[in-house]
């Protein structure tokens, strides 16, 4: 209920006069039955986007961790995300198992195969979990790509910008049936990732990055630390005396 009143009463009517999304190939949604749909990821808002052009609920998985503090929880429970507890196993093999679960009810279950929101636009590296997923429950993928969605609020913004309009491309369902049983094959698994992230290279123009999000991410935040190091060094007899960072003569 709550997930509905969001959508059609609360937060959904506000972002079509804001963002005006358009959505291209509705049409390949299918009506019902289970369905993963795997987006490329560059907006905290794309979760909001995505189910506002769909006429199905959408269920999102994420971590258990969102749900400990109020000031997110409203909002993960507002885009139907599912809190994925760790205990038992790794992240990654509890949101497998809570995603196969939710699929199995015949639900569409909202996947981003890069891990993590894109730092810079592009299109990183897909993660495997959702090639598990398809197989483990038998499903098809459906590739979603988000437009525009980025310049909403851009890192470092602290606003976001207003009228942006943002777009939606669906391509057509991918079948994975031919791979049936082999879901515990790194390579089919890799083969199957690389499929659905080469289709949300061409329905969305990004250029692709064969590393992790995660992995430029990380490589970006040291590469930060290091160039404040440089202009602010630990030792204080580096920066004693003129400019040349020489201490002064006794």
């Amino acid at each position: 209920m709550f997930y509905w009143l969001v959508k059609h009463v609360f937060l959904g009517p506000l972002l079509k006069v804001l963002y005006r999304p358009r959505a291209r190939d509705l049409e390949n949604v299918p009506g019902s039955g289970p369905v993963i749909l795997a987006a490329n990821h560059v907006s905290f808002m794309d979760s909001l986007f995505i189910p506002l052009v769909l006429k199905r609920r959408v269920v999102y998985l994420g971590k258990s961790d969102y749900f400990d503090h109020a000031r997110t929880r409203w909002f993960f429970k507002m885009v139907n995300v599912i809190p994925v507890k760790r205990d038992g196993g790794t992240a990654g093999e509890a949101a497998i198992r809570a995603g196969v679960q939710e699929l199995k009810k015949g639900l569409i279950v909202g996947i981003y195969p890069e891990g993590t929101r894109s730092p810079d636009g592009r299109l990183y590296r897909g993660k495997t979990g959702v090639a598990r997923m398809a197989l483990e429950a038998e499903v098809p993928v459906l590739p979603v790509a988000m437009i525009d969605t980025e310049k909403i609020q851009p890192p470092g913004r602290k606003r976001p910008t207003l009228g942006i309009r943002v777009g939606i491309k669906i391509g057509t369902p991918l079948d994975f049936s031919r791979y049936e049983g082999m879901e515990g094959d790194r390579f089919v698994l890799r083969s199957i990732t690389d499929e659905i992230m080469y289709e949300l290279m061409e329905l969305s123009g990004q250029e692709y990055v064969d590393i992790y999000a995660q992995v430029a991410k990380d490589r970006a935040k040291a590469e930060k630390a290091e160039a404040k190091a440089v202009r602010e060094p630990d030792d204080p007899a580096a920066t004693a005396g003129g400019p040349d960072g020489q201490a002064p003569a006794a």
